[in-house]
């Protein structure tokens, strides 16, 4: 490689880091550098260019949560695969040097929280996942997002992301189901915990009680399966929103249980939420069936 191209490649790094600046501080995180660190700042503090353990190199930001170290971000120019990068990020997030190790918070020896960014494409890794494996993210999450994760840990060791808690959901009281609610509840709980696919669909015939399976469903997610916000858009004739009032329209409904991510012209309920990091779900209930949607960009 010439000089000419290390000096297009740095530049082009450089852009990057700017465009992860600013998404991080919408996200609420302070970012600062190493010779200017001050982790009181604010609860969540982003420094960049943080020296690890010798033969680790230098992260391109460390994150602090409440004055501990949770995560790290590597940072690539623009279309460069992330997937290729995800062996530098994890080479960070286990070699710590002593004085920050002291007061990390790590998962088997390694930071929880891992990111490769481009500025265009956020790849994330949660460590408290039952198979912690990169996802993609719309932006970074909020530190108290992390905050609550870490509690969870403390308090739910075994479960402390929603990916977890899916996996241990309570009997379902079937007394007063149907027996196709019943296999409709069943099934969406069972693909949710074995993430192999975004999204659930469950198709069920008129009168065959979808409502009450949605309403139900929502509900275990909320109450026991880490999902955290129930949200609803009232839609009229061919989907277009009904205006002037809170009813559903002819065709259609929606509800939702997500992040910030999802659409702004939700109206929205929020609850306590026991969230993972991620992005949004949503649950949609239509004339002919609905669906859930886990992490939204994994």
């Amino acid at each position: 490689m010439t000089n000419g191209d290390d000096k297009l490649r740095l530049a082009a790094e450089q852009r990057a880091r700017v465009l992860i600046d600013k998404q991080l501080i919408a996200a609420g995180w302070v970012v600062q550098d190493k010779k200017g660190l001050n982790l009181f700042a604010a609860q969540g503090v982003a420094v960049r260019e943080s020296i690890m353990a010798a033969g680790h190199g230098r992260a391109d930001y460390l994150l602090y949560v409440d004055k501990a170290a949770v995560g790290v971000i590597e940072a690539k120019p623009e279309g460069t695969p992330l997937s290729g990068v995800e062996w530098q990020s994890a080479m960070y997030a286990e070699g710590l040097p002593a004085d920050v190790r002291l007061k990390a918070l790590t998962v088997e020896g390694r930071l929880p929280f891992v990111f490769e960014a481009s500025g265009t494409e956020t790849h994330y890794t949660c460590g408290y996942d039952p198979d912690p494996r990169a996802r993609r993210m719309f932006a970074f999450p909020k530190p108290t997002t992390f905050a609550r994760i870490l509690r969870d840990a403390e308090t739910s060791p075994q479960a402390p992301t929603w990916r977890g808690k899916v996996r241990a959901m309570p009997e379902l009281d079937t007394t007063p189901l149907r027996p196709a609610q019943i296999e409709a509840i069943d099934g969406v709980e069972r693909s949710l915990a074995e993430q192999r696919f975004k999204r659930s669909l469950v198709q069920m015939a008129t009168g065959a009680g979808k409502t009450y399976t949605a309403v139900t469903q929502s509900y275990r997610l909320l109450k026991h399966g880490g999902f955290n916000r129930a949200t609803r858009r009232p839609c009229g004739p061919g989907g277009a929103a009904t205006p002037g009032t809170g009813l559903p329209g002819a065709r259609r409904s929606r509800a939702s249980a997500g992040s910030r991510h999802s659409p702004g012209t939700l109206q929205r309920c929020r609850l306590p939420r026991a969230p993972d990091s991620a992005g949004s779900r949503w649950t949609q209930a239509c004339s002919s069936g609905f669906g859930f949607r886990g992490p939204g960009p994994a």
